[in-house]
């Protein structure tokens, strides 16, 4: 991920980032291992930070789905606030997101049965092994996500998401409304967002 200074200076400047240490001290680096983050949705996110901080425990990882790309595009970016480097991973979105199967989200829901994906900020819950093998709760912590709980909503793994998948179909398979990842991303995944912290979803093209 490559972000200009001015950017991280004008993010400072807007008090964007101003109640959490890790965001102040990702100011000061403007490197990355291999990922990118739109510039307004790392802005929208850090501003889930802040408004959601007594909700969230640590602010050393955030994670930051962008819906906005499709299916095949690594969009699951892992943003280390300490020195603002990213890493990005595959992340599928739920069929009532996508009813014809055409690798973009063309609508959030909040709603029971809806297995669609919602946007907004999550709070990462336990762990645990469930259907879907190791697994990770989610709290929706905005009114457009409020359900995630009772949804089920949660990040496990999945077969459907791979490279091999991609390569034979040219998307990802779809889930019923929660964050599946490669299996091989999960290990990264649980060890950087472990209970705690904050998962920001969105779409600039998309009405939550």
């Amino acid at each position: 991920m490559v972000l200009s200074r001015r950017f991280f200076i004008n993010l400072a400047f807007a008090g964007l980032a101003s109640g959490s240490a890790g965001a102040r001290l990702a100011l000061g680096r403007t490197d990355s291992i291999d990922g990118e983050v739109a510039p307004s949705l790392l802005r929208r996110s850090l501003d889930a930070l802040e408004q959601h901080h007594e909700s969230i425990s640590y602010r050393d990882f955030i994670g930051v789905a962008d819906f906005s790309l499709p299916s095949h595009a690594p969009r699951f970016h892992l943003v280390n606030l300490a020195d603002g480097s990213v890493r990005s991973h595959l992340v599928a979105h739920g069929r009532g997101s996508d009813p014809s199967h055409t690798g973009w989200l063309e609508r959030f829901s909040n709603e029971p049965h809806s297995n669609a994906t919602s946007a907004g900020a999550y709070k990462t819950g336990s762990l645990y092994v469930g259907a879907h093998g190791r697994s990770m709760r989610l709290e929706g912590l905005d009114p457009i996500n409020s359900n995630a709980l009772s949804r089920a909503i949660v990040v496990h793994g999945a077969w459907y998401v791979n490279e091999q998948v991609i390569v034979r179909s040219g998307m990802l398979g779809r889930s019923q409304g929660c964050f599946a990842v490669a299996d091989s991303s999960l290990p990264e995944i649980m060890a950087r967002l472990g209970p705690g912290r904050l998962i920001y979803a969105d779409n600039d093209k998309v009405p939550a």
